[in-house]
């Protein structure tokens, strides 16, 4: 009876592990949303802020990794790259999650105070199609907003 136990256990821990490794593989990490909002920010610094929102949009998967995308803003709330199409230009102020939380409003606010920061509310997930928490890293860069967020 305590050998099948162990092999229970053992079984359990096996597939736990793979997965988990599977969870990883499909969903980036903080390190990887924040080399994305890097690579924008070289790419801005290098060829310009319009020449790379270019880039973003064409969701040639430079700006994609699996639930990762680049999304750019204005410091007014107008989204200028973003995964979704229909999202681009518009005026995204006044959005709000599930739970009524300003997040667009929130992000301008956090840049200006902190120039970059980790921020939390809850989205659809491009890859599981659910809103899930997620936590997105943004950086100011002279009049936009670069981010790239993890879903928990």
């Amino acid at each position: 009876m305590k050998r099948f136990v162990k092999l229970w256990i053992a079984s359990f821990l096996l597939l736990a592990s793979l997965s988990l490794s599977s969870w990883a593989a499909d969903h980036g990490s903080a390190n990887e949303a924040k080399a994305m909002v890097q690579k924008a920010l070289d790419a801005m610094k290098k060829n310009g802020i319009d020449a790379t929102i270019t880039e973003i949009n064409k969701r040639d998967g430079q700006y994609m990794d699996r639930d990762l995308y680049v999304v750019v803003y204005d410091m007014n709330g107008k989204n200028l790259a973003h995964l979704n199409p229909k999202m681009v230009g518009k005026e995204m102020i006044d959005l709000t999650d599930v739970d009524g939380k300003f997040f667009i409003r929130e992000r301008i606010e956090l840049v200006k105070a902190k120039g970059k920061a980790w921020q939390d509310y809850k989205f659809v997930n491009p890859v599981s199609k659910q809103i899930e928490p997620k936590s997105m890293y943004v950086e100011k860069f002279e009049n936009v907003i670069v981010g790239c967020g993890i879903y928990k």
